[in-house]
């Protein structure tokens, strides 16, 4: 039977406009936290509810299409994730890094095959003892950390579509390796296009920091590199300090915070980084107490599923993050467990 859902927008308007105005001043003056990752993500939910009261007799309809069309996207995921793999091998060659989409996508599709088993009952069918509460241990497992994972993703690309200022006093350029120990690659020359970008927009030019130092593989510093880059795309010397001495991140985050405090006058910072970093910068950026607004750089599509599966195993594997997400997923599972074990 399909319900009338007229009335349903005022009855969830309020908690519409409360859940909205939370997130945004959240992500506003806390960027890097993940909750806002769940705001979001429930913000949204609830938004899409609300609609449904503009449809009248028709609301049942719109709420079973919005249902269906989720759990086509929710089985349409791995597979995508593991085509995405195996193109990422094809084009990048083989390596830890290059297979976490098609390993993901595997795992999410291990776990929907469980959640179908259950659903389904067949688990019963093959009369396994307990079979069921694995079955469903499986499924829930994978449904709670893909969960966390797709609330990063969205709000990965939501901190980056969100309108910022367009004046800065300095723009900090995150190096990322060069190809042949001298040339930008094609990750790092975006981020740099993307630098001279803002650095345009500005009516009073910003200085340049190019930040990352020289590996063992390298002739020049990410820096130095970077620096070329933008001289000869017509930025003035003068507009850029190096910051050539970093090997990773937070290093990045922190020299170029020492180069900003030695300086004069107004320090409004821009961070241009790859759009799936950005999220981690800001992160990183806050515990060293750097005062900056994230600019993401595009990258191409078929690189972008593998990266922030990267950026987010590394939020993951932070202290702060465990101590809720691990407690939380013992409480989303335990009805399962108790099942298991009594």
């Amino acid at each position: 039977m399909i319900y009338d859902t007229t009335g349903i927008g005022w009855v969830l308007a309020p908690a519409v406009a409360f859940l909205w105005t939370s997130t945004l001043i959240s992500v506003v003056s806390r960027p890097q936290r993940y909750l806002n990752s769940i705001l979001l993500m429930s913000s949204l939910g609830v938004t899409m509810v609300f609609f449904a009261g503009f449809f009248g007799s028709y609301g049942g309809y719109y709420l079973l299409g919005c249902f269906l069309l989720t759990m086509l996207a929710l089985f349409l995921v791995p597979v995508m994730l593991i085509v995405n793999g195996v193109h990422m091998i094809k084009r990048e060659s083989f390596s830890p890094a290059h297979v976490l989409s098609l390993a993901l996508g595997i795992v999410i599709g291990v776990g929907e095959i469980a959640t179908v088993v259950y659903v389904l009952g067949l688990s019963d069918y093959i009369q396994l003892e307990r079979a069921n509460y694995w079955v469903l241990l499986i499924a829930a497992t994978v449904f709670y950390f893909s969960f966390l994972l797709l609330c990063f993703v969205v709000y990965s690309v939501f901190i980056c579509i969100m309108p910022h200022r367009r004046t800065f006093d300095y723009v900090i350029i995150h190096g990322c390796g060069l190809a042949d120990g001298s040339r930008l690659t094609r990750i790092l020359s975006d981020r740099v296009d993307k630098a001279i970008k803002v650095y345009n927009k500005c009516k009073t030019k910003p200085i340049i920091i190019p930040s990352g130092g020289k590996g063992d593989d390298e002739q020049l510093s990410e820096a130095q590199a970077m620096t070329d880059y933008l001289v000869s795309h017509g930025i003035p010397e003068e507009h850029i300090i190096q910051e050539n001495r970093s090997t990773t991140t937070r290093e990045n985050l922190i020299n170029s915070k020492e180069i900003i405090d030695a300086m004069d006058g107004r320090k409004r910072t821009a961070l241009v980084s790859s759009n799936y970093h950005i999220y981690r910068c800001l992160r990183l950026a806050r515990e060293v107490e750097l005062d900056c607004t994230g600019i993401g750089s595009r990258v191409a599509m078929y690189y972008w599923p593998s990266a922030l599966i990267r950026e987010f195993a590394a939020v993951f594997l932070t202290k702060r993050f465990l101590i809720w997400c691990l407690p939380g997923y013992l409480v989303f599972i335990s009805p399962i467990l108790y099942g298991l074990l009594r």
